[in-house]
């Protein structure tokens, strides 16, 4: 039967309705509204966007966004249903993280030793051979003083917090003469970072000091000549770690007073007398630190990186090599227990080499390998001395010392070791790691907790969670801070070193309390001051003051955010900053992503305009709509942090104007949140899903040095929602990385077999 007229007009109708009211094609729209600046596949335009549409708003976020923003300088060409159809064709192909593995699977890539990882690896390489020293809570140096000049009659034995003694005239211990005398200090000196230590002496009185070397002092002033009074050496030394030192001094009955005083100038800090929690009176063995300097790493991520090897690189790494392989030949009786006219010297070599090579390359030896890097060497050679520097330079030299998991086999035990001991520690597996490696207890999620939880405590652990927070702080601009004389003239070197060391003390406070909470962190209403700090801050203690926690009023200061420091450095020479401020926030509290500012735009001096306050004047600076674009989130933000000036004293007043501290931030999800000062900012952030996932993706980013998402897409949410579970614990975090990425099966692309 024919379809009737009336129902084929009904149909075709049909048809052209439907054509007329199609959903609108996203991919087409994009191509054709967004592509000039975005790329066909949203992988940026250098000369416009250049940053990839990759992120983490929910399809919400990322329509409203679209709605009101896009296309930047005619949102309304892009509205109603074709907002909706490019926003859910940009998350779907590109933008979400699960496009983005989809299109281009992040992986743990093949990674070289980062030189902090490298320096470290060395020196347990070489310490590897010698006792260790089990750090305890023990502080200050085992001193012993002698009646007599020549260390000789010990007549008092203690311990001392600290040598910075003016004896004078007196006797410098009971029942020790004061005419002649001398005294010895012995035990360690601990690294809290690595870096350059101008090591200061300051003696009236003969005096010696050794430092990490047991034969050669660092400074000799046992005789001296002239007026001399003071000695200066420096040293580089690799944090987290303990270094044995010996300090001598005598004087005799020509010399009237005796005063001596032991400092150091320690990176980012002023000289000072090296104060008790440095120092322990017991002696470690000596840290063999590779002094060869290398190329900086690639941080052009926001994190080190081993990605690239230049020419540079590879030399330094070969002089490394040479100087590990100098170093080990003229300790080779004291690291092999053995003497050059001992029966079982080359045997004791062969052991020593052994040993070496497998420690370096994180597993045991095969067959062909034992052959390459050590029985052709002493083979090729009478001298077992030059065997050992070959086998040396040829094992510093190799892709399986020099990379990550470079093997060429499937991902194992070793492999999971050596990702736990370079996550905490940027070292070597030590011997316990090992020993659970040998034993099969390495291959439970609970047995990797379990050493895990054991290594938390470790020294080197703490100095990297301590560079993480540097990092995440942004506090390299520190290094740099200088203000206005005459407006701030008490505000000077030592005040900054002053901040540091309150920073410091505040982070570690509430990292290695007993909550660990992020929260705290961002809301504690204490300080860390001293008398210096105190006076200047208007915080009630006595001029003189050692450095303790002191409540503050939860009004005018809440956790990190508001720490003086922190405030200071991102503030000019003479004014507060609220762009630097806000776009910290964004970045690293929030894990935004900026654009580079379209123009370069010097900012409006305080002289040229001095009735306006610094927030009007940001304001008008970035009134531009080509500005807008990324100010409308970094102003709002920076602006909440105004109550703090250049030097981040609280204050309420600027240019006889009340202080505008209003901000507001738009969430990922499209949602405006509104605050009233630091306080309110502080709240925002400790509850901000945003800021637990950007904290998560930071620490992840430094503690293995690879993008979250080369663990699975599942990784950012999963771990952000292990760090909710635990109380925002940041040990916890922690923990959950290290064995997370320990356990994860990826693997890297492994080079070239060493042979």
């Amino acid at each position: 039967m024919k379809p009737s007229f009336l129902a084929l007009l009904i149909a075709l109708a049909g048809v052209a309705f439907n054509s007329v009211h199609a959903a609108p094609d996203g991919a087409k729209i994009f191509t054709a509204q967004c592509a000039e600046c975005h790329g066909p596949r949203g992988e940026g335009v250098p000369d416009a966007t250049p940053n990839p549409l990759h992120g983490n708003r929910p399809l919400s976020g990322l329509t409203k966004y679209i709605v009101e923003k896009m296309p930047e300088d005619s949102p309304q060409d892009c509205a109603g249903e074709e907002a909706q159809a490019v926003a859910q064709y940009i998350y779907e192909a590109f933008y979400s993280p699960a496009a983005q593995v989809r299109n281009k699977k992040p992986r743990v890539d093949l990674a070289r030793l980062t030189v902090n990882e490298y320096r470290h690896a060395v020196a347990d390489l070489v310490g590897t051979f010698r006792p260790p020293l089990k750090p305890d809570d023990q502080r200050g140096l085992r001193a012993e003083y002698f009646n007599n000049p020549k260390l000789g009659d010990r007549k008092v034995e203690r311990v001392d917090q600290q040598v910075d003694f003016d004896f004078g005239e007196n006797e410098a211990a009971p029942g020790v003469g004061q005419e002649d005398f001398s005294t010895r200090w012995d035990g360690s000196l601990i690294a809290p970072a690595s870096g350059e230590y101008e090591i200061v002496l300051q003696t009236s009185i003969g005096a010696r000091l050794w430092l990490n070397n047991n034969e050669l002092p660092l400074i000799d002033a046992w005789v001296r000549s002239g007026d001399s009074s003071q000695y200066r050496k420096t040293v580089f030394l690799l944090g987290g770690r303990a270094y044995p030192l010996r300090l001598e001094a005598f004087k005799s009955k020509r010399e009237k007073t005796a005063a001596i005083s032991l400092h150091w100038k320690r990176p980012h800090y002023i000289e000072e007398a090296i104060p008790a929690e440095f120092l322990a009176p017991r002696r470690g063995s000596e840290i063999f630190v590779v002094s060869t300097p290398f190329p900086p790493d690639d941080r052009s991520m926001g994190y080190e990186r081993g990605d690239s090897v230049s020419a540079a690189w590879d030399e330094a790494a070969t002089f490394a090599a040479l100087e590990t392989a100098g170093y080990i030949a003229a300790h080779l009786d004291q690291l092999t227990g053995s003497r050059s006219d001992s029966e079982d010297r080359r045997a004791k070599l062969h052991d020593f080499a052994v040993r070496f090579v497998q420690r370096a390359f994180r597993r045991p030896l095969s067959e062909d390998q034992r052959k390459f890097f050590i029985d052709r060497q002493f083979d090729a050679s009478d001298d077992p001395a030059v065997a050992m520097k070959r086998i040396v330079l040829l094992t510093l030299k190799s892709p399986r010392f020099l990379y990550h998991e470079a093997h060429g086999g499937k991902f194992d035990a070793f492999d999971r070791a050596s990702r736990i001991s370079f996550a905490l520690c940027d070292t070597l597996p030590d011997a316990p790691l090992l020993a659970a490696v040998a034993n099969g207890q390495l291959e439970t999620r609970q047995q990797v907790l379990a050493q895990v939880r054991r290594l938390l405590d470790d020294p080197r652990t703490h100095r990297k969670i301590d560079e993480f927070f540097h990092y995440w702080l942004d506090l390299e601009r520190v290094n740099n801070v200088s203000k206005a004389n005459d407006l701030y003239p008490e505000f000077n070197e030592q005040m900054v070193s002053d901040l540091r060391k309150s920073l410091d003390l505040f982070v570690h406070d509430i990292v290695w309390g007993e909550q660990s909470d992020f929260r705290q962190l961002l809301s504690a209403e204490f300080l860390y001051v001293n008398g210096r700090l105190a006076k200047f801050y208007g915080i009630e203690l006595p001029e003189d003051a050692p450095f303790q926690k002191v409540p503050v009023d939860g009004q005018q200061r809440a956790g990190v955010l508001s720490h003086p420091l922190l405030m200071t450095s991102l503030a000019y020479h003479a004014a507060s900053s609220p762009i630097h401020r806000g776009v910290f926030l964004a970045r690293n509290i929030l894990g935004r992503r900026l654009r580079p500012p379209p123009i370069a735009v010097a900012p409006t001096s305080p002289d040229l305009k001095p009735d306006l306050t610094t927030r009007e004047r940001v304001v008008e600076q970035t009134r531009a709509q080509v500005c807008m674009s990324c100010h409308q989130m970094i102003n709002p933000l920076g602006f909440s942090l105004e109550n703090y000036d250049a030097v981040g004293r609280y204050r309420n007043v600027e240019n006889d104007k009340p202080i505008d501290a209003s901000g507001e931030y738009e969430t990922l999800d499209a949602q405006r949140i509104e605050f009233q000062g630091a306080k309110d900012l502080a709240k925002f952030v400790a509850n901000s899903e945003e800021a637990h996932s950007a904290f998560v993706e930071r620490m992840l980013q430094h503690v293995v040095r690879h993008p979250i998402l080369a663990y699975g897409a599942e990784q950012p949410e999963r771990l952000r929602e292990h760090f909710s579970s635990s109380g925002y614990s940041i040990r916890e975090l922690l923990v959950e990385i290290v064995t997370t990425t320990a356990m994860s099966s990826g693997k890297s692309p492994t080079v070239a077999s060493a042979n």
